[in-house]
C-alpha cells in the first residue's frame, strides 16, 4: 500500500475477506425463506428444497466471485519484482 492509500483502507480489506462467511450463511438463510415461502404459498413440502438449493447456490457464487477476486489479487502479487523466485538449473550442479 502507498502513503496516498486511504486510511481505512486495511480495515476495509480485511472486512471484505471476513465478510465471505457470512454472505454464505446469509445465501442460505434466504434461500431457505425463499423455500418456506413457497411451501407456504403451494403447499407443497418438496418446493423447501428448490430455496434451498437457490440458497446453495448463492453461496457457492459468493465463493466464486471471492476466489476470483482472490485470484487476480495473488497475480498482481506475482508480477511484482519483489516477490519473484530465482529458478535454478539443478542440472548444472550434477556434472
Amino acid at each position: 500500500m502507498n502513503d496516498n492509500d486511504p486510511k481505512m483502507k486495511k480495515i476495509v480489506t480485511a472486512a471484505d475477506g471476513l465478510s465471505l462467511g457470512i454472505a454464505i450463511v446469509v445465501a442460505v438463510l434466504i434461500g431457505v425463506a425463499i423455500g418456506l415461502g413457497l411451501k407456504k404459498l403451494t403447499g407443497a413440502g418438496w418446493t423447501l428444497w428448490i430455496g434451498v438449493a437457490i440458497g446453495i447456490g448463492a453461496a457457492l457464487r459468493n465463493i466464486q466471485i471471492a476466489y476470483k477476486k482472490q485470484k487476480a489479487s495473488l497475480d498482481e502479487l506475482a508480477e511484482d519484482p519483489r516477490y519473484r523466485t530465482r529458478r535454478f538449473d539443478y542440472e548444472d550442479d550434477e556434472e
